[in-house]
């Protein structure tokens, strides 16, 4: 692999923006290693370091980086889009962009699925289930709720892209002000089930701020920083929501699931967090060895999402297995074990990946696929909104 990612470096074009896929790994990066590190596992199960040191909540202001993924995601779509606009007839544009964004997503996503589906038949037909290998069966697929609204994003690419090329911000503000009018229906005046669309209106109006940012419009990115991070808090301070960005065990408001008008200030102040430091990244991803790092990264990212929490049991389920003691949560010796955990659990995640990474590389188009533009624009569509509704239904379960 490390020529492919010398060859792949070099030819990098001048034009790429590099911090864009710096961005897109960092963010899965960040998320990984605040799954490590909120998992409070025990012998009797498993709980969230949040809970049990809630001061250390603020943390997620700066670890639930999911808002830049969905960011970076608008970009990368706008981009891809229109250039297969300039490439291709229109009628084929659609199933040829569907099969080119979605294809390094699914593929790995569909061998996570029927391992982790397999394994989970075997353990029932044994008389499993119980115990650690309980909780790993069920938590080890909470990183596929986002696939249903990344599906989504992409499957509305064509027309959220029209109005933004129409509108600019206007079109942010409106889904913005979807997000808002569901939040004031939901805690003003109690509407039963109505906070589900905001898992269309909240991440899709982050994915917009994708598509202003590669056309250039967001020119003051220290202006959003700084009146999301105020609404963040004056929301927090004085609405209904709670102080973390991530869900919390028992909690009856979360900001995730489904998202909140506060989770949409917070993708503002990241947004423009990142954005102001665009400049410094750029001249550091100039040197080739940090851009090589970027592009070998990006190369495994998914594969490596998918697969860190099956690493994370596994280390646990071997210090069970071998008597390791495990400290109470948060505990001095909890602490003082952090660190031999993390290098495990990312020894054991490159394993896997190494196992898997085959499923993330790109496989060429087969002959006369672009024949099949209206069924696959059609399937995908309807796939992209029914992995939404399925995700919205299911979230509510997510606590890590």
């Amino acid at each position: 692999m490390g020529s492919s990612v010398r060859e792949l470096a070099g030819a990098t074009p001048a034009t790429r923006d590099r911090y864009v896929d710096l961005l897109r790994v960092a963010s899965l990066g960040a998320v990984v290693l605040g799954h490590w590190l909120m998992a409070a596992v025990t012998p009797d199960g498993v709980g969230n370091l949040l809970a049990v040191v809630p001061a250390l909540q603020p943390l997620t202001w700066l670890l639930q980086v999911m808002p830049v993924f969905f960011f970076v995601g608008g970009f990368s779509h706008a981009l891809s889009y229109r250039s297969l606009l300039r490439k291709r007839p229109e009628d084929s544009v659609y199933s040829a962009f569907l099969r080119a964004r979605l294809q390094r997503l699914l593929r790995p996503t569909m061998v996570f699925v029927l391992v982790w589906g397999a394994a989970a038949l075997l353990v029932q037909l044994l008389g499993g289930g119980g115990g650690l290998t309980g909780v790993t069966l069920r938590m080890v697929t909470q990183p596929l709720w986002f696939i249903g609204i990344y599906l989504a994003m992409v499957a509305f690419t064509p027309p959220l892209l029209k109005l933004h090329e129409r509108y600019g911000w206007g079109a942010f503000a409106g889904l913005a002000g979807a997000a808002v009018a569901v939040d004031v229906l939901r805690f003003a005046a109690g509407v039963p089930y109505v906070e589900f669309l905001n898992f269309a209106f909240v991440w899709l109006a982050v994915h917009q701020l994708g598509f202003l940012r590669a056309d250039g419009r967001i020119r003051r990115p220290a202006l959003l920083a700084g009146a999301g991070l105020v609404t963040a808090g004056a929301l927090v301070a004085f609405g209904p929501y709670p102080l973390s960005m991530v869900g919390m065990p028992g909690e009856k408001v979360s900001n995730m699931a489904p998202p909140t008008l506060a989770l949409l200030a917070h993708g503002l102040w990241l947004v423009g967090a990142v954005e102001l430091l665009r400049a410094p990244a750029a001249r550091l991803l100039d040197r080739p060895r940090v851009w090589r790092t970027v592009v070998a990264a990006n190369g495994v990212a998914m594969t490596a999402f998918l697969w860190h929490l099956t690493a994370m049991f596994g280390v646990y389920g071997a210090m069970l297995a071998l008597d390791v003691e495990l400290p109470a949560p948060a505990s001095a010796a909890w602490w003082a074990q952090v660190p031999l955990r993390i290098a495990l659990a990312a020894a054991l995640t490159a394993g896997l990946v190494a196992a898997f990474r085959a499923f993330e590389r790109p496989v060429p188009a087969p002959p006369g696929a672009a024949g099949a533009a209206g069924a696959a624009g059609a399937a995908g569509a309807a796939g992209a909104t029914g992995c939404l509704l399925y995700t919205s239904l299911m979230a509510r379960g997510r606590r890590v």
